[in-house]
């Protein structure tokens, strides 16, 4: 990656100035908040595709035989136990249970696993990583300078990566027909190694934006020739470059939390409906276990899902009230961590944390929206639910 004056720049940069984004800092990083507008772009993802630019994103690779061990001892969840190319959400956690950051880890080979962590936390998760797996038969390399992240979101996704040219399976010959069979078979949380003219790229079927969709990784000279390649393919399919802005309401409207506002060092993940990510049932001991075998009776505030009666929406920071009057008039019973006018459903939408006294769905609640105390209804997560054939 490129940086001037302290800024960061995707190997795309070029491309995006291109196409006339206009951009935000996002951990040093310049990254495109938007190329047309903000609607535009989240309406393409539902209801066709949008390509991202995800380079920011920070790649840790785990080599060695006892990888697997170290890292059901370093993160939440097992990870020994996944095949080869599939991949896993996990949480790094810190002693005291909090969490450091969420990540998704691949098994790219027998005694390999990748690890994709936040931009933001990228330093502490390597620091973390390489001192908590120090005991295990294993070597931590930071790999995200190294790798571009290009991702592709929407019902049109799969059409849109089989009509684009120049892909191959790894080590096969440019056979149209056996890559396609391949992708198309590819299940959610799964990779698939392949090659792009010629240049290894990694295509997983993830994302974070409630809709199908694939997340390719690759060297970022190879980067450039993808991203144009696949815009010239799904051109006609309804693809369009789209933002960061757009990825936000995305992920809200899929109760897809984000670390900074949902997630953080004092949150647990028992609060965040996170509970199940944690595997209690590993034999061995790991970091965080104490505080996780307290249950989720032992945490307070809870996260919840606000759908808003109005069209003024409520923004990460607004106390929430109790709309009942069991509390006093200027005691808050919970905060909200992101919020939106939603341009799926088309009504305010929001998280929070609050009161498990309050949590309940169906639950009438007041957020303070600049002054104004405004009636939203706890509602279960998430908001918007793709249909699946």
């Amino acid at each position: 990656m490129t940086s001037q004056d302290s800024e960061r720049h995707s190997p795309l940069h070029d491309a995006h100035v291109a196409a006339g984004a206009s951009f935000t800092d996002f951990a040093g990083w310049q990254m495109p908040v938007r190329y047309s507008s903000d609607l535009a772009e989240h309406h393409a993802v539902r209801n066709a595709a949008g390509l991202f630019d995800l380079s920011h994103m920070a790649e840790i690779v785990l080599i060695g035989p006892e990888a697997g061990q170290a890292l059901d001892y370093a993160l939440a969840g097992k990870l020994s136990s996944i095949s080869d190319d599939q991949a896993k959400y996990s949480l790094l956690l810190s002693r005291s249970g909090g969490i450091v950051d969420d990540l998704v880890v691949y098994r790219t080979g027998e005694d390999r696993y990748m690890v994709v962590a936040n931009a933001a936390n990228r330093d502490e998760v390597v620091e973390e990583l390489r001192d908590r797996t120090a005991p295990f038969d294993t070597e931590v390399f930071d790999e995200s300078d190294d790798i571009a992240l290009i991702a592709v979101q929407g019902p049109a996704s799969l059409s849109i990566l089989l009509a684009t040219e120049g892909f191959a399976v790894e080590g096969g010959h440019y056979d149209g027909d056996d890559f396609g069979e391949r992708l198309g078979a590819l299940k959610y949380y799964w990779s698939l190694p392949a090659l792009f003219e010629a240049h290894p790229v990694l295509i997983a079927r993830t994302g974070y934006t409630g809709e199908d969709g694939f997340e390719l990784y690759t060297a970022p000279d190879n980067a450039k020739a993808l991203w144009d390649a696949l815009l010239e393919a799904g051109k006609e399919q309804g693809l369009v470059p789209a933002g960061l802005a757009s990825r936000d309401t995305l992920r809200l409207e899929a109760g897809m939390p984000l670390y900074g506002h949902e997630l953080n060092t004092e949150t647990y993940p028992a609060q965040a409906g996170l509970g199940r990510v944690v595997n209690l049932a590993k034999e061995t001991d790991f970091v965080g276990r104490n505080a996780s075998e307290l249950g989720p009776d032992a945490f307070a505030p809870v996260l919840v899902g606000l759908m808003g009666h109005g069209k003024r929406a409520a923004r990460a920071g607004y106390p929430v009230y109790a709309a009942d009057g069991t509390t006093g008039a200027d005691e808050s019973v919970g905060v909200v961590t992101s919020g939106a006018l939603s341009p799926t459903i088309g009504v305010p939408i929001a998280m929070a944390y609050v009161s498990p006294r309050f949590a309940r769905p169906g639950t009438e609640l007041h957020v303070d929206v600049r002054g104004s105390r405004l009636g939203f209804t706890v509602t279960a997560l998430p908001f918007y639910s793709r249909k699946k054939k």
